[in-house]
């Protein structure tokens, strides 16, 4: 009995002694982290949802007292840290003004597909086989006009309260859907962003309606007060042996785009400054930074 006691005692002794000269576990990986950043929670409380804003700022904004134009961005989940990253480098290396930027999430609980078909589409399509990707919740679709007060009345007021932001220099970036977002915000309250920079936007969504939604504002008004950035990749086109028609899989993007803003040049609205441009051998994924870096630009012009 005292033999084998004696050498569980060895053993116990031997384990110990190994463990305490094996090297260390590895830490766990750590996420990388965006300098200069904040996240913010927001409560939508008229559509009963949480959303958050991502905030950069500036690399001088702690040592100055000025205030800065702000860009507000939609998809924010992929869009906030492309923004923030051009926005960063122009100024450091194209001498463009600083600014601060406002990335607007997904719906908290929600899948990026679902959130964004909701809040950034301006109409229940009157024809669609859309189907949820959200098991036991029905497609939704439609509430752009409800999201676009939600950011009117809780997210612009937050970012004047918190940050030393120019909220007369306010700029809207949209791509895609996005840009249906921007156009109703654009033809329902222009004044609510003083810039929009609209990339790709689906003018082909629901049959086209924001052509129907351009000509009720042409009937109503006599001004556009806003200046606006459109832009789009070359490759947007119809595929070659197709007809072009208002729906999706036959839709001309870049045609689409020059219909409208042709449109909008046409009632020479006097406040209205408008840029449109195509990105030659771009496709709708690969656009998306040019539009943005070329929008900001032609608003806050380099130094360099």
């Amino acid at each position: 009995m005292k033999t084998l006691c004696f050498a569980i005692v060895l053993s116990w002794a031997g384990s110990a002694a190994a463990a305490a000269s094996a090297p260390p576990a590895p830490a766990a990986p750590r996420p990388y982290v965006l300098e200069n950043t904040e996240v913010r929670d927001v409560r939508a409380p008229a559509l009963k949802r949480d959303y958050q804003v991502f905030v950069a700022l500036p690399d001088s904004y702690r040592d100055t007292t000025r205030r800065y134009p702000v860009v507000f961005v939609t998809d924010a989940n992929y869009a906030f840290p492309i923004v923030r990253g051009i926005a960063q480098r122009l100024t450091k290396h194209a001498g463009m003004e600083e600014t601060i930027v406002v990335g607007l999430s997904y719906a908290q609980g929600d899948t990026g597909v679902y959130s964004r078909r909701r809040d950034y589409t301006p109409s229940v399509p009157r024809k669609h086989d859309y189907r949820s990707d959200m098991p036991g919740r029905p497609v939704a679709l439609g509430e752009a006009a409800a999201y676009a007060r939600f950011l009117k009345d809780q997210v612009l007021p937050l970012v004047a309260k918190h940050y030393r932001a120019d909220m007369g220099r306010k700029f809207f970036v949209g791509h895609s859907y996005g840009s249906l977002l921007g156009l109703q915000i654009l033809l329902t309250e222009p004044r609510t962003f003083e810039h929009y920079i609209l990339g790709s936007p689906s003018l082909w969504y629901d049959g086209g309606v924001m052509f129907d939604r351009e000509n009720v504002y042409s009937e109503r008004h006599r001004d556009l007060p806003a200046s606006v950035f459109f832009g789009i990749g070359g490759l947007e086109r119809l595929a070659p042996g197709k007809k072009r028609s208002r729906a999706e899989e036959e839709a001309d993007m870049v045609a689409d785009l020059q219909d409208l803003h042709g449109t909008l040049k046409s009632h020479r609205y006097p406040g209205l400054r408008m840029q449109m441009k195509v990105f030659a051998d771009e496709d709708h994924a690969s656009v998306f930074p040019l539009v943005v870096t070329h929008g900001l630009r032609s608003v806050l012009p380099s130094k360099k």
